[in-house]
């Protein structure tokens, strides 16, 4: 992709902040593909995937005076930063605050990724935009406070903005429940489940999640505020664990004898987390493996273009696992 800034380049320009994460370089694919021109705020140098459709800006977040300038024609800013999980409460309302500096400088379309914490344990089995948000974590709390920050500096009038709520990510790479714990020792011959096995739970292909964030970002007009569902696939954990089997066993990569299935000691993780910070963050999401939920997606269907065509799942389990094969494995627990 080039990255020519001259007047002859009139592709509409996106603004990824936080772009060298796994939602980051899925989005920046996804808008590169889509005719944009993606330009990446990234705090380490970008990796050869990134760079390829994406001009990296080595800027620090807080330093929006810069990145304002260097971004100074995008139409869209997607806030894809996601702090380490330890630090994850501290530091993702300063972020926040940041990237909405951002939007509000440049005018821009304010995207930002949410999640099922907002709802808590109590949450109904479905859930669409109107469904009461009762968080029961500090970190549910604090996702209900961005949201509400966003909207409220949206009605200011200088900018519009959107939340595209998803289940949990899974491929393009690690960093997720997925690979941090479901797949992580598949190579071993086994797949840990963290919850019972007949409870449905939503998940995000984040190629899928980026291809719907394109298509949030393409429509004519925006209101000052507005939150859609994205559906994605909701499974039991029998139906995933008979999903990754097959998918490792068409790629090879599973054992003759076949997986042994297990699940996470979440007492010990309680205990445990009376030390470990980590753990203790784990054990505050437990919930989420025993409480069923969807996410209801007809409102972002209806969108103009039409509603974004999910990756079979079986051929997302099996790009998931391959894309992983390459992927580093960095985080001690999953990304929120």
């Amino acid at each position: 992709m080039t990255t020519d800034r001259s007047s002859a380049d009139t592709r509409p320009t996106v603004l990824i902040l936080g772009a060298n994460g796994r939602l980051g370089t899925a989005a920046a694919r996804a808008f590169a593909a889509a005719g944009w021109r993606v330009l990446a705020q990234v705090r380490r140098n970008a990796g050869a995937d990134l760079a390829a459709v994406a001009m990296p800006l080595a800027v620090a977040l807080e330093d929006t005076a810069t990145l304002a300038a260097a971004a100074h024609d995008a139409r869209v800013v997607l806030h894809a930063v996601s702090p380490v999980y330890t630090r994850w409460e501290a530091e993702a309302m300063p972020a926040l605050h940041a990237g909405l500096a951002l939007a509000e400088q440049l005018g821009a379309h304010f995207m930002f990724p949410g999640n099922v914490y907002n709802f808590g344990a109590s949450m109904p089995a479905r859930l669409t935009e109107d469904t009461p948000q009762r968080p029961s974590t500090r970190k549910g709390e604090i996702r209900v406070d961005m949201e509400r920050t966003i909207a409220a500096r949206a009605a200011g009038g200088r900018f519009t903005a959107s939340v595209l709520r998803a289940g949990d990510f899974f491929g393009s790479g690690s960093g997720s429940w997925f690979d941090l714990a479901i797949a992580k020792s598949l190579r071993a011959g086994k797949l840990v489940y963290p919850g019972p096995l007949d409870r449905p739970h939503a998940w995000a292909y984040l190629p899928d999640l980026a291809r719907a964030f394109v298509r949030v970002a393409q429509q004519p007009g925006h209101p000052a505020f507005a939150c859609r569902h994205f559906e994605g696939h909701t499974l039991t954990g029998r139906q995933l664990l008979d999903g990754i089997e097959g998918a490792a066993t068409e790629l090879g990569i599973a054992p003759a004898r076949g997986l042994r299935r297990g699940g996470i000691p979440w007492g010990f993780i309680r205990i445990a987390g009376l030390v470990v910070p980590g753990w203790r963050e784990l054990a505050q999401m437990a919930y989420l493996w025993t409480v069923p939920h969807a996410l209801d997606g007809r409102s972002f269907a209806v969108l103009p273009g039409g509603p974004i065509v999910a990756t079979p799942l079986a051929d997302a389990l099996r790009d998931a696992l391959v894309a992983l094969e390459a992927a580093p494995r960095e985080r001690a627990v999953p990304a929120l």
